[in-house]
Formats: C-alpha cells, sequence, structure tokens
C-alpha cells in the first residue's frame, strides 16, 4: 500500500491532532489520539495507530519535503517499519550525511556558528592557517570576498600563550585541502553533532567503526587523512579544530583507525604514509619526558594552555570563582577578567585550570574520578591505548614491512616495538592492577598511590588485551556486577561517584550515565576473551535503550543516556545534545549511531527479533 499525500496539508492536520505539546514531534508525553487517517493511492482509507507509527509518518512527511516535493508518495512499509530496520537505516542513509562537513567554499557555512556559547560565534569567522600551509592561504584568502570568512596564518611556533591571546578572536582551525584538476576541495570529516559542530579527536574514531560497518570507507579514510594533516601542521590530534584546542590532544586512537581502514582498502602506500606519521604523534606528543611521559615509564594527559577555557557554557565555574571574587570584593566576571589578564596570581586557580584543561583532554570532561589531580594521573585507559600503538605498530611492520619500516629518519623493526608494549604491559599490571579487588584502576604517580575510584575504563585493558586470561576473567567477575545497569555498562558506580548536593553537580561521566565508546570498547574486550554470553547481554541492553527511546521520543538518539533508568533524559551538565530537534533528527549523534550499528553486527538474530519486539532485557537475562 502506498499513500500520496500534500505534504503541507498532512502534517498541518497530523501536528494539530497528535503534537498536544507542541515541540513539532510525535512522543509519548503527547496526548493526541493516537490514529490518523490517511488516504491511499488508490483511495483506500487506512488509519496510522501508535506513536511510534505516527512519528514515523511524519519524519516521511519531512524527509520528502527536504527533498523539494509538493506531494509525499510514503509505502505503508515506511510506517510500519520494524524499529530496528529503521534506526540503522536511518544511521545509514540520513544522519552521517547530516553530520558530515567540509571546511572549503560549499562547506564552510556550516561550520561558522559555534554553538557552545554566544560569545564564541564571531560576524567574520576567524580561519586559522597553518604557517606552512600556502594552498589554504591562497585559498581561503580568495574566499575572503565571497564568504564572511577571515584567513589567519598562524605562527610557525604555537605557544600556550599565543593561544591563550586567540581566546577573544576564536575560530576554526584549517583541515586538509585537495587540489584535482584545478578545484580545490576539503577533505570532508564526521562531527559529533548539535553544539559539537567541529571535528573531534576520539569522536572521530568511534565514528569511523560505525563508517566502515556502513560501508562508507572514503568518509573513514578522510578522517584519517585529517588526522594526519592535525599531526603534520599543529603538532597532534586536537581536542578539535578549533583555536582554543590548540594546546590540547585526546585519547589517540590514531592506530587503531588506519589498521581498519587499509583492512578494508589494503592501500600499503597509504598504509606506509600514515604509519610513519603516528610513530611521529607517538614519539613527540606522548613520549618527552617530562610532558606526557612520567618518571615511572607510564602515560598521563597534560593538556598545556593557560587560564580558563573559553570554550565551556556561561557560570561552568562559578562555584570555583565565586569565593576567590568574594576575597577580592569584586563580581565573578570583573574576576574572570582581572584573572585572565595577569593582574591577579592565584596558585590554585592556576593549579585549577591545568587538571580541567587536562581533563578535557582525557576526553572524560567531566567525572569526579579525575577532578582536581587529572594530570597526576596515570589513566589506566591511556595507557592501554598506547599499548595498542606498540603493537599495531609491531605487528603491521612485521605483516606489511618485511619487518623493516623506515620513517622519521629512522628504521624500526617489529622487535623494536614489542619490546616497548611487553614493558608497557608489565607497567600497567604492576601500577594498575589491583589485586585485593580484582579490577584496573588509575595510578597517581604523584602520591605514588591507587585510586579506589571504579569506573568503566577498568575494562579497558581487555579492549586493549592487555590482561592475562585469569585477569579478565577476575575482572569481568567483579566489575560487571558493580557497573552493569539496566540499559548497559554507567560510567562508575554511584558509590564511586559520592553524594550529589548543590555545591557537587552531576558530571557527565559518571554514574548514573553511560557512554558509547565505553560501551564499543567493552564489547571488543569481551570478544577478545570469549565472553560471548556477556557480550550479548551488555549488546542487547545498550541497543535495547536506543531503540526504545528512539521508538518513544520521534527518533531521538542522544550523546548519552541514563542507563540506570534506560533513558535519555539526563540531568547533568550540558544537558545532552542530539535530543533538541524539530520533526526528524537530521543527525543522531556520531557516536552513539557508530554503536548501534556496531552493537547490530554483533548481536544473534534471536536477540535482534526480541529487540524489534521491544522486548525488556530483565526478562532476557
Amino acid at each position: 500500500m502506498i499513500f500520496k499525500l500534500n505534504i503541507e496539508e498532512t502534517l498541518r492536520k497530523l501536528l494539530q491532532q497528535e503534537d498536544t505539546d507542541g515541540d513539532k514531534k510525535i512522543t509519548i508525553e503527547d496526548k493526541g489520539p493516537r490514529a490518523f487517517k490517511i488516504i491511499s493511492k488508490k483511495g483506500e482509507d487506512y488509519i496510522v495507530k501508535g506513536t511510534y507509527q505516527l512519528s514515523n509518518l511524519l519524519q516521511e512527511l519531512v524527509i520528502s519535503k527536504n527533498e523539494g516535493n509538493i506531494v509525499a508518495e510514503i509505502p505503508l512499509t515506511k510506517i510500519d517499519e520494524q524499529p530496528v530496520n529503521r534506526i540503522s537505516r536511518m544511521i545509514r542513509d540520513y544522519y552521517w550525511n547530516g553530520l558530515t562537513r567540509r571546511i572549503d567554499e560549499f562547506g564552510v557555512g556550516n561550520l561558522i556558528a559555534d554553538t557552545k556559547n554566544e560569545s564564541l560565534t564571531a560576524e567574520r569567522l576567524p580561519i586559522y592557517i597553518p604557517f606552512h600551509d600556502e594552498l589554504a592561504l591562497n585559498y581561503y584568502k580568495k574566499l575572503e570576498t565571497k564568504l564572511p570568512i577571515q584567513a589567519c596564518r598562524l605562527p610557525e611556533d604555537i605557544s600556550p600563550q599565543y593561544v591563550k591571546s586567540l581566546n577573544n578572536k576564536p575560530g576554526i582551525l584549517s583541515l586538509k585541502l585537495e587540489e584535482n584538476q584545478g578545484v580545490i576541495k576539503g577533505v570532508p570529516f564526521v562531527v559529533p553533532g548539535g553544539r559539537f559542530n567541529e571535528m573531534y579527536g576520539w569522536d572521530s574514531y568511534f565514528e569511523s567503526v560505525g563508517l566502515l560497518l556502513d560501508g562508507k570507507v572514503d568518509l573513514a579514510k578522510a578522517m584519517a587523512d585529517n588526522f594526519q594533516y592535525e599531526i603534520e601542521h599543529y603538532g597532534k590530534i586536537l581536542n578539535a579544530n578549533r583555536s582554543y584546542y590548540l594546546t590540547r590532544t585526546q585519547p589517540p586512537f590514531y592506530s587503531s583507525l588506519i589498521r581498519e581502514v587499509f583492512e578494508v582498502t589494503k592501500d600499503k602506500e597509504w598504509l606506509k604514509s600514515h604509519l610513519e606519521t603516528a610513530i611521529k604523534e607517538y614519539e613527540t606528543v606522548w613520549m618527552v619526558d617530562g610532558k606526557r611521559l612520567t618518571e615511572n615509564g607510564l602515560n598521563r594527559y597534560l593538556a598545556e594552555g593557560i587560564g580558563i577555557t573559553p570554550e565551556v557554557e556561561e557560570g561552568h565555574y562559578d562555584a570555583i570563582l565565586k569565593p576567590f571574587a568574594d576575597d577580592a570584593n569584586s563580581t565573578i566576571e570583573e574576576y574572570i577578567n582581572m584573572y585572565q589578564n595577569n593582574e591577579i596570581e592565584n596558585d590554585f586557580l592556576d593549579t585549577y585550570f591545568l587538571h580541567d584543561r587536562t581533563v578535557r583532554e582525557s576526553g572524560h570532561d567531566t567525572s569526579y574520578r579525575i577532578e582536581g589531580n587529572c594530570a597526576d594521573l596515570n589513566l589506566v585507559e591511556l595507557n592501554v591505548l598506547l599499548y595498542k600503538y606498540e603493537l599495531d605498530f609491531a605487528e603491521l611492520i612485521k605483516n606489511e614491512f618485511e619487518n623493516s619500516f623506515e620513517g622519521n629518519s629512522k628504521v624500526y623493526t617489529s622487535e623494536f616495538w614489542l619490546e616497548k608494549a611487553n614493558s608497557r604491559k608489565q607497567l600497567i599490571n604492576d601500577f594498575c592492577w589491583n589485586d585485593e579487588t580484582g579490577l584496573y584502576v588509575d595510578y597517581n604517580h604523584v602520591t605514588k598511590s591507587k585510586s579506589t575510584f571504579v569506573s568503566a575504563t577498568t575494562f579497558a585493558p581487555l579492549w586493549g588485551n592487555v590482561a592475562s586470561k585469569e585477569q579478565a576473567k577476575t575482572l569481568v567477575k567483579n566489575a560487571l556486577p558493580l557497573l552493569k545497569e539496566k540499559g548497559g555498562i554507567a560510567g562508575s558506580t554511584k558509590e564511586s561517584r559520592g553524594e550529589i548536593t548543590e555545591s557537587r553537580p552531576h558530571r557527565q561521566w559518571d554514574y548514573p550515565n553511560g557512554w558509547a565508546p565505553h560501551q564499543m570498547m567493552i564489547w571488543k574486550g569481551l570478544i577478545n576473551y570469549g565472553f560471548v554470553e556477556e557480550l550479548q547481554e551488555l549488546i542487547y541492553r545498550w541497543l535495547y535503550m536506543i531503540t526504545r527511546n528512539a521508538v518513544d521520543y520521534n527518533g531521538t538518539i542522544p550523546e548519552k543516556y541514563d542507563v540506570v533508568e534506560a533513558t535519555h533524559k539526563v540531568f547533568a551538565e550540558y544537558g545532552n545534545v542530539g535530543t533538541d530537534f524539530e520533526y526528524i533528527s537530521q543527525e543522531g549523534f556520531g557516536w552513539m549511531n557508530a554503536s548501534y550499528q556496531y552493537g547490530l553486527s554483533l548481536l544473534e538474530n534471536e536477540y535482534i527479533e526480541k529487540l524489534n519486539q521491544l522486548v525488556e532485557p530483565d526478562i532476557i537475562f
């Protein structure tokens, strides 16, 4: 059955009847009759019943409208589509496209607005261009006459003081341009979505897992090419490509990304180029003594910016700043201006903001696990990621380059990297394995003590194959009961998070919230060690939560979930990106989309059938 519907008329009637709260969505919170009559091409009446089917009709009308149609032809199969099939199809066919950006004449308009807070958006968007990229400088200079942009060349040496000087004129950082037969185009990238409208570090890896599963290898490859550009021109994979992120990197997944792209393309020249860059990143970003390498041989995050981070929402630091402002008989705003302009010294705030920026470099902004001491911690997941780098380098050099790889004016062998990997594995187990609790934890290299905070990152050594079989068995036995909730794995235990009060608010990476990158890494870790039943249960719980919320809330796929209540209604700092849209989600959220596609690729058919029927996890497991 196919329905031929006048889009505007049908939308008006549908929303008037069913969207009783006026938010331009049809959800379970609306109080309409949940039954709407439409007529088929053959003149047959059909009643669309139920919130899910009505919201599908709404979405299909808007998709057709966005394609420029006045009349929509909608088959019944789209209205009654099985929820799992629909969510996966929307991700594959719509959301990735909605999240794709380019920094060129045709794409830069989508990047002008920096929606983190109003003060970050200029009338003319500064595009900051690396000192040695002449192609980009000339290209953007010419675009100044066509677009509200300003081409700005960065100095050859970018200091923290210089980056701080850009706080009042923030802009986008250029990424890779390619010239083909005289036509210059920006190499595309995928943004997380919503207020995160730029290319992020670790988000890009997880997004690429989804892109590869959805057959979009060129886009995943483009992400790696932009990583390479960032390392060559900015000295690191950036937290994201805005000017205020120049002193911050993010969790290192570059070696994983290039391996997974290479497995599809088999392009050895491309691999050679990227392997050399990845080794350069490893040596110059991570393995510099006294910076991100600590005296015990393990690594830490260390963001090198100065002062208050400009990208946070207004008022974010008020609780920290108010006592100092009161002592100085000033308003918070006045105190910020004095502090930022070096008119007053405050050692406490200097240390606080060093750790605060470092929290943001870790990707886990924010969490009580790392608040106030992040730069002092050998985080277990960071060291697992670098172990994976060393192992990836060893295996690629052995398998693809006949055990001899020349790069960065050196010759590397597989044995060289295996020795480093084995040494790091021993250090991780010495410093981060707690024999008493049977958990992996973080290590404070300043106080020489192991953390007691229980986080989802305790599973990271399974992802990286760091744990022995016995440790893996102990870890799964001990950690799963502590962290497993209705919707998957929580960011931390409630006990570790501690009491929440007005002066000690929720932190979004802690209990009760759960995050896509944690789930995806945990699933891979369970695969590595053969925990099949646990794997299927955790995937089902996560996908059930996403599916249930999408069915009930007009296709919503947000940044994060409360996994205890299995809902997208999250009450923590920054709210929940991906929930603020009208009619239809154009994007979902980057790594959440990827987690859905990755989970589906691993879930057994019997569970997919139950997922389509929305069978509650606790009935099955």
